[in-house]
């Protein structure tokens, strides 16, 4: 068999492997539990500054923490996915199995995603588990987002040089009812950094 053959294996060949340390050995040693924080909201409405700011201030606390980052994750993990429906919906999977491994060492998973559609946030939550999944919303209108443009997608994706992009010629689904709401446009960076902070502090002291 040469080295650059592959074989998909089927469900039937996979076997997970027994832990030997397990998420609750792991919390009890930490001192605190694990958590997925998922941070959607349009491009531009803060959600990755926002996220590397929890990630500092968990740090501050000695809690176990860990950023995924879209454009990071588009970079490596998922530089084989576009922005078709069911490449984002991929992409939000991936994810989504990613932040589980990290859970399952008792960390708390920073997840800084557009997710732009409803049902994928939804498989998300399924796959970390629902108690363990804080959706965060950075609320921002579009034309705010448009006019930060911090990466410059949004201009050319109004020249037309960027197809598939959320806000201009992709939708945005808006959470019909998630756990935090941050006002990004009025409440400074300082400020909702706090209130996410003090939600997941309060749900993973043990």
């Amino acid at each position: 068999m040469k080295c650059n053959q592959f074989i998909e294996p089927s469900g039937a060949d996979l076997v997970r492997h027994p832990v030997a340390i397990s998420r609750d050995q792991r919390e009890r040693k930490q001192g605190h539990r694990g958590q997925v924080v998922w941070i959607t909201g349009l491009p531009g409405s803060g959600k990755s500054t926002i996220a590397y700011a929890i990630d500092r201030r968990l740090n501050i606390e000695g809690i176990e923490s860990v950023v995924l980052d879209g454009d990071a994750l588009r970079i490596g993990l998922c530089s084989d996915l576009g922005f078709s429906c069911e490449d984002r919906n991929e992409n939000v999977r991936r994810a989504a199995e990613v932040a589980r491994l990290f859970l399952e060492r008792g960390m708390v998973v920073v997840v800084a995603l557009v997710s732009p559609l409803r049902e994928a946030r939804e498989r998300a939550r399924e796959i970390v588990s629902a108690t363990d999944f804080l959706e965060v919303f950075c609320s921002c209108p579009l034309v705010v987002c448009q006019q930060r443009d911090p990466k410059g997608h949004y201009a050319r994706a109004k020249a037309g040089s960027m197809t598939q992009f959320t806000g201009v010629s992709s939708p945005y689904e808006m959470p019909l009812a998630p756990d935090v709401v941050l006002d990004t446009e009025n409440e400074s960076i300082e400020a909702c950094v706090e209130r996410v902070s003090t939600t997941v502090l309060e749900r993973i002291r043990r």
